[in-house]
């Protein structure tokens, strides 16, 4: 009888087997140890055992909620920088006072309401109490922001400070940077940060590379990968776009520096909210830009903190407001709370516009129960998404919020990038964040919450606008939408999870 042949080993498929099985224990391992949606984790875990090389690259670079080295590096720069400035508070460094004195003196003119949201954001935000005495100016798109934005930097004497998710290489790109050199030239300290994903094109086809020779023009790109040094993150952008000019005046909000973003040769510019502002808040913003400064150029702390970047800003305006920085390396889920808690106190009326809206559990549900008890909630969307998928996630929200009450709104042509919230015209939140899980979990933002009525009151009027130019959803007619439509909705609100 022939003995049967012995069965030989095919190491080709028991080395690539093997390595799936370890990654995808790694991967679920991992996943288990850091807390987060169920419905992200076990997308992740699926993800790395269906596809085992396409499913951890994307885990590695993409994962929502990851806090890397680099992240854990800029929370421990940002306690240096606190503490820095709390040594150098002495007599000989007045200019460091501006907001560590500030928690003694009492704003009395606050509602129970009011009190309350102050209390939450103290606790979650202590770095950045509330000042008194701003003044803001709101600014219309890039048409109205571009020239004040230009002429401030033309007319800067000591030192300019620009960041910006986007600066294109394009006609408005090159106005900026050629003004900044102008300046530099002229002898005035210039500090650029760009965001190299935001900021890919101009990136990639050396619009910054040809300035870097400038004397005093200094130019640093936000990047979160960076194989050399160990950074795989390519998720985590900074998201900010402050400008600030002699440490006196401040820009801030939603406009990206392109063309897109003015009115030319027919075309309407992006419809988005930005803001000039002056008082103690402008100190709030220029120590922002020096610590993303300080984190991606490794410029001594020392040499930032310097009376010239921080003048004395009298009070010269009557609205109380408070810096809020968020990103992964603050609080988890701290910007998310504070747009909860503000929704919650809403008596009358909440205001919202947001270019994505796919937010939280929460604040879903916060909206929605906040109709439900009678407040007028509108929700400003645009009619027609830059961001097909983004624009998907979000419709597939629309009917739970009809049902509940929720007025939705769909605010035609141009493309409205505006990011705001005013409560009960006695809170308004102005500045870069989105209401999605981008803006809320992963993108580096810079809020600014207000707490004055004819302030918010003028960010109301300017939402209203916008509602005036926008078809509200009906509800019924809503409901008839195609399966087919349905289908796309419910499948890139799954996805969310991950991007």
């Amino acid at each position: 009888m022939p003995h049967p042949e012995p069965v030989e080993f095919n190491y080709w498929v028991l080395i690539p087997t093997t390595a799936h099985l370890v990654i995808f224990i790694t991967i679920t391992l991992h996943a288990l140890h850091r807390r987060r949606a169920a419905s992200a984790t076990l997308l992740w875990i699926f993800l790395a055992w269906t596809f085992p090389i396409l499913g951890p690259l994307l885990y590695i670079t993409l994962s929502i909620d990851r806090v890397s080295r680099k992240n854990i590096a800029r929370r421990e720069a940002e306690k240096i920088i606190e503490q820095q400035r709390k040594k150098l508070h002495t007599e000989s460094a007045p200019h460091l006072a501006w907001n560590l004195e500030q928690p003694s003196q009492q704003i009395t003119d606050q509602s129970p309401r009011i009190a309350r949201i102050n209390t939450v954001v103290d606790n979650l935000n202590p770095e950045h109490p509330l000042l008194d005495g701003n003044r803001f100016i709101p600014l219309i798109s890039g048409d109205q922001a571009y020239p004040q934005m230009l002429h401030s930097i033309r007319h800067a004497t000591k030192h300019i400070h620009l960041q910006s998710f986007i600066i294109n290489n394009d006609t408005i790109g090159k106005q900026f940077i050629q003004a900044l050199e102008e300046r530099a030239k002229a002898g005035v300290q210039v500090r650029l940060l760009y965001d190299a994903f935001g900021s890919t094109k101009a990136h990639w086809t050396g619009l910054f590379h040809r300035y870097k020779k400038i004397p005093n023009l200094q130019i640093a790109a936000w990047k979160q990968a960076n194989l050399l040094r160990r950074r795989f993150q390519i998720n985590l952008r900074n998201h900010r776009k402050n400008l600030i000019i002699d440490g006196t005046t401040a820009f801030f909000g939603g406009v990206n520096i392109g063309n897109d973003n003015r009115s030319c040769n027919g075309r309407t510019a992006i419809r988005d909210y930005h803001f000039r502002a002056e008082g103690p808040i402008v100190n709030e913003l220029q120590f922002s830009f020096l610590s993303d400064w300080h984190f991606m150029s490794n410029e001594p702390i020392i040499d930032l903190l310097t009376e010239t970047h921080f003048p004395i800003n009298e009070p010269i305006g009557e609205t109380p407001a408070r810096l809020i920085d968020s990103g992964p390396s603050s609080r988890p889920g701290m910007l998310s709370e504070i747009f909860f808690n503000c929704i919650v106190i809403a008596r009358k009326q909440i205001l919202i516009t947001t270019p994505y809206f796919v937010p939280t559990p929460e604040i879903l549900t916060a909206l929605r129960s906040a109709a439900r008890r009678g407040v007028d909630v509108k929700l400003i969307l645009p009619e027609k998404n830059n961001h097909k998928y983004a624009g998907l996630a979000s419709k597939a929200l629309y009917e739970t919020l009809l049902s509940a009450g929720v007025r939705v709104y769909l605010r035609k042509p141009p493309f409205i990038h505006a990011k705001s919230m005013v409560i009960d015209r006695k809170i308004a939140l102005i500045g870069t964040a989105n209401l999605d899980i981008r803006s809320l979990e992963l993108n580096y933002e810079s809020t600014i919450l207000i707490e004055n009525k004819k302030t918010a009151g003028k960010i109301k009027h300017i939402i209203e606008e916008d509602i005036a130019a926008s078809t509200e959803l009906d509800y019924e007619i809503w409901k008839q939408r195609s399966n087919f439509n349905r289908l796309a909705e419910n499948f890139c609100s799954l996805l969310t999870p991950l991007l």
